[in-house]
């Protein structure tokens, strides 16, 4: 009986300190759901090594309502348009500013969608490179190149760019890197070992980073 006590009282922990994550379902017509491997990998990672405690279920948010509250972390992908309505692209805002964070993987074709979207959400707010010797590329694991190279689209070198709200990181977005392919299961991309797991501990040092921050 007491180690049934037990055992309940360590699932009420878990699950008052389980973060969520949530992929963005976008309209537009583009494959939200692309790279469905990608984030629970990313999650087990996160856990086994950097001692979080995310919910192992994804969850699909939209910008319907409030409920992308729910989740600090927001992520999109996809190869094609991403449209925001201006009532989307305001409770996108409103989630941003208030401490929410989203991060954009670069898949090949969401490039000149979602800097378009961008636009809308934050009208007078540029996405910057983010320089080598910000914290998200230090947090447990350190990239002192930045981003790196994990899919090659146009062999162009792989970029992390950011939209700071008030000196605060609320949008990274990896570009010409594709960090969620590195993330998907190994007989996917068959991407060697080497390069999934600095995908990996880059996805680590962004929720770290998100959590943190």
């Amino acid at each position: 009986m007491k180690s049934f006590v037990l055992f309940l009282f360590i699932c009420t922990i878990y699950t008052l300190n389980a973060q969520q994550l949530a992929i963005l379902k976008y309209n537009g017509g583009g494959d939200w759901y692309a790279n469905p491997t990608a984030l629970p990998n990313l999650i087990n990672f996160c856990n086994a090594s950097s001692n979080t405690l995310i919910d192992s279920k994804i969850q699909t948010a939209t910008l319907d309502d409030n409920s992308i509250n729910n989740y600090p972390v927001l992520f999109v992908t996809g190869h094609g348009n991403v449209f925001f309505s201006n009532s989307e692209a305001k409770n996108l805002r409103d989630y941003l500013i208030t401490g929410g964070f989203l991060h954009i993987s670069d898949n090949y074709g969401l490039d000149k969608y979602i800097r378009r979207e961008l636009k809308k959400v934050f009208p007078k707010l540029n996405l910057q490179e983010i320089p080598n010797n910000h914290p998200i590329y230090h947090q447990k694991f350190s990239f002192p190149k930045g981003l790196p190279k994990i899919h090659e689209h146009n062999k162009k070198a792989s970029q992390g760019f950011g939209i700071f709200y008030k000196g605060r990181l609320v949008v990274f977005y990896d570009y010409e890197s594709d960090l969620s392919d590195g993330w998907e299961d190994t007989e996917v991309h068959n991407n060697p070992k080497e390069t999934r797991e600095k995908a990996l501990k880059m996805g680590s040092n962004i929720i770290e980073y998100a959590f943190k921050h």
